[in-house]
């Protein structure tokens, strides 16, 4: 494994530890505000910028960013997402820690598979290429594209289904856009004209999910954004960027790697019965 790549991947997961602790930071700070709403920008952002408990989450977030931007600029995509993804069992453990409850068996479950998932990463960067791969624009904007339909798509829906889920999916749409749009941009040339998308990725983001933290439990809606904004961009350098999987043992190592984050990630976003539908807990 060459010595930027495992940089690289150190950087991402201090960017997960720090970011997922910011958004229980943030929770916390949310669920004692007035009403925030897309439809009202200026008041909702005035009311976040004004607390200093969500500012100092917002800060950490950002430090978190700023070590993810140079992950980026280290390793390949989909191995930086598959590292961000063990961020949900940190996410986990430190809101059970914060509600002084025991974590759930499937809450134990999820954090011990995507803890595997990174052990079989680890192995399968023994060998194999490396490499920094472009993909096509036109693929990529196609799935940019598809991405932001279907995130406004589920803002629509929201109405209908439980709001807070809706704005988690949404905000993790769009910080799945963002990501890897993050990527394209570490790249230079004429793919820095991705710092558009990749800006007006991050703000919708950040504004759902804030606004998702006042209809959920931080581990429901930051859990549910989190699964998002990794799955996707993992798929994304796979296919889209074709980024290249070592070939033999490795390779299967690499997908078991990629497919155990994910399926964690998955049982943590989905808390206890008991525990889904509870305001403010986590």
């Amino acid at each position: 494994m060459a010595a930027r790549t495992a940089i690289g991947l150190v950087l991402a997961f201090a960017s997960t530890v720090l970011i997922s602790l910011s958004y229980l930071r943030e929770h916390r700070a949310v669920t004692g505000l007035p009403p925030l709403a897309l439809s009202r920008p200026l008041r909702s952002a005035r009311l976040l910028l004004t607390n200093r408990d969500w500012l100092a989450g917002f800060a950490m977030e950002s430090a978190g960013f700023g070590l993810y931007v140079a992950a980026l600029g280290l390793a390949e995509l989909a191995l930086v997402q598959s590292v961000a993804a063990g961020g949900i069992g940190v996410l986990a453990v430190a809101s059970a820690r914060l509600a002084h409850r025991p974590l759930t068996a499937r809450e134990r479950g999820g954090a011990g598979i995507a803890a595997l998932g990174l052990l079989l990463l680890a192995v399968s960067l023994g060998g194999g290429p490396e490499g920094d791969a472009q993909g096509s624009t036109a693929g990529i904007l196609v799935w940019l594209g598809a991405t932001a339909g279907l995130a406004g798509v589920v803002v629509a829906a929201g109405r209908r289904i439980a709001t807070g889920v809706a704005n988690g999916i949404a905000g993790g749409l769009f910080f799945a856009a963002a990501d890897l749009c993050t990527k394209l941009v570490t790249q230079g040339g004429t793919r820095l004209l991705f710092a558009v998308p990749m800006v007006a990725g991050y703000l919708l983001g950040t504004s759902l999910l804030q606004i998702g933290y006042q209809n959920g439990a931080a581990l429901t809606i930051a859990g549910i954004a989190t699964l998002l904004t990794n799955a996707l961009p993992i798929a994304a350098g796979t296919v889209l960027l074709a980024e290249p999987v070592p070939a033999g043992a490795l390779g299967v190592l690499r997908v078991a790697a990629f497919f155990s984050v994910v399926v964690g990630a998955a049982l943590l976003a989905r808390p206890e019965p008991r525990t889904a539908g509870m305001h403010g807990t986590d």
